[in-house]
């Protein structure tokens, strides 16, 4: 007897290839990832659903809201469902009607690094109802190694033990980053495992026809699975890097920019040494806990996986050190901290998003906010309500609002809005100093700034 799930038949990998433009497409969590490429895979042509277990969200699209702030992403979104190739819904027994479905739900952790995997539980035990002959499942969603084999697959044969479904099960890690998603969909190559020689067949032959970006097929799900945790464990510890490179250069008065631009042309394995930036610190829902899985999972197996956490903890402690940077640099003026006003431009845990999650500027907030410090806040791609319950302050409805009389400006994510600001026209405080927590302000900005009147300071500069 076949081993369900390894060896199912889909027919040949060419039914994806060969333009079939009634391929249905299902998208199980309806969240930032699974709008993109719901939305995306729609505009290509293919019939589209997203089921999420959110009526609130459901609701908003039905009226015309989009709730993900993503250049060019709700008007993806719209143009789909206008066209009737995209729909959102709560019922699962769309899933049924589907040739590829695709897993795209939440997956944090918890404290101590392990999985909290009750969402994905949900939703392959909800997929699990509706299974039929021939689908492809293929997860998405971001977790540790031998998931999809030991929680996914055992969660989806509840039905084919019972009813003799086969069906096909394959990993491709999501790799997106927000801001520039539907680009990179398009274009970044797509990591494929699969179950079996069948699935992993089928799940390369689905991408190259239905986004016809290059396929990098692994041996395994495992494998897959491991590509996503090693980008971000790189990326989250290369920013540690930069970070104490900046601690380090400040002890010198360096500017860490001049040194990571001069370091980085040195060649070195296919390219250069690649030093990132430093900043404020590190946010969003990757990077601040897949390098805990990676950690968890060695832990597991009696391994300790030391550049992981100390990466993460370099990094989630730069919200209190540039906090503490302003809260010095306000004293060497002779001002207080307590009682001193600080607007804080720019929410989000990155430039150019409006996503709150695990963003570092909260950190920030927090500890000016315990030195006394009074704190205004703005960003115009963030939710006020988000942001008042986030920080528990009512958002200024301006820049102008946000900075007047202020004893320090301090820009913890450049957004393009922020980009024309007239520095020599903002109400500020004399000597008001100008924090760059992830601006990358250039020499020629910086001197103009200090010509206008304002005390500069950044991380490592």
């Amino acid at each position: 007897m076949r081993t369900r799930g390894e060896h199912y038949s889909i027919g040949d990998a060419m039914r994806f290839l060969s333009g079939h433009e009634d391929l249905k497409i299902a998208v199980i969590g309806f969240g930032y990832v699974g709008s993109c490429i719901a939305a995306t895979l729609a505009d290509r042509g293919y019939d589209v659903v997203g089921v999420d277990t959110d009526p609130r969200l459901v609701e908003e699209l039905a009226r015309g809201h989009c709730r993900f702030n993503e250049q060019g992403l709700a008007d993806l979104i719209f143009s789909g469902m206008a066209a009737g190739k995209l729909r959102v819904t709560n019922e699962t027994a769309a899933l049924g009607f589907a040739d590829v479905v695709l897993i795209t739900v939440g997956t944090p952790i918890r404290e101590d690094g392990e999985l909290a995997d009750e969402q994905l539980r949900g939703a392959c035990t909800e997929l699990s109802k509706h299974l039929r002959p021939g689908q492809l499942v293929v997860l998405k969603s971001t977790v540790p190694p031998g998931t999809t084999r030991e929680i996914v697959l055992p969660l989806l044969e509840q039905r084919g033990l019972v009813g003799g479904v086969d069906f096909g099960l394959a990993f491709t890690p999501e790799r997106l980053a927000e801001g520039t998603a539907l680009r990179e969909l398009r274009t970044f190559p797509i990591v494929v495992g699969g179950l079996g020689a069948d699935s992993a067949r089928d799940v390369a032959a689905f991408w190259q026809r239905t986004l016809g970006v290059d396929v990098i097929p692994r041996d395994s799900l495992e494998s897959a699975e491991i590509v996503k945790l090693a980008s971000n464990w790189w990326i989250d510890l290369n920013i540690a890097l930069a970070n104490e490179l900046a601690k380090f250069c400040a002890l010198y008065q360096v500017d860490v920019l001049d040194v990571i631009s001069a370091a980085n042309t040195i060649p070195k394995g296919a390219g250069n040494v690649n030093i990132l930036l430093p900043s404020v610190g590190v946010g969003g829902s990757c990077l601040t806990k897949d390098p805990w899985m990676v950690w968890r999972a060695a832990g597991q197996q009696g391994v300790e996986i030391r550049t992981a956490s100390a990466g993460r903890e370099v990094n989630a402690g730069m919200p209190e050190y540039a906090a503490q940077l302003v809260i010095d640099e306000l004293l060497k003026q002779g001002k207080e901290p307590v009682g001193a006003k600080v607007a804080v431009l720019g929410l989000a845990f990155k430039n150019n998003t409006g996503d709150l999650r695990a963003t570092p500027t909260h950190g920030v907030v927090e500890t000016l906010t315990k030195a006394g410090v009074r704190v205004r806040i703005f960003d115009p791609l963030v939710d006020d309500e988000a942001a008042e319950e986030l920080f528990g302050i009512v958002p200024s409805a301006d820049v102008t609002e946000a900075v007047r009389d202020a004893d320090c400006v301090a820009v913890l994510a450049l957004h393009r809005e922020f980009d024309e600001i007239d520095f020599a026209a903002l109400p500020v405080a004399p000597n008001c100093l100008l924090f760059d927590g992830r601006a990358y302000y250039s020499k020629e900005k910086i001197a103009a700034l200090r010509a206008q009147g304002y005390l500069y300071r950044g991380i490592g500069r």
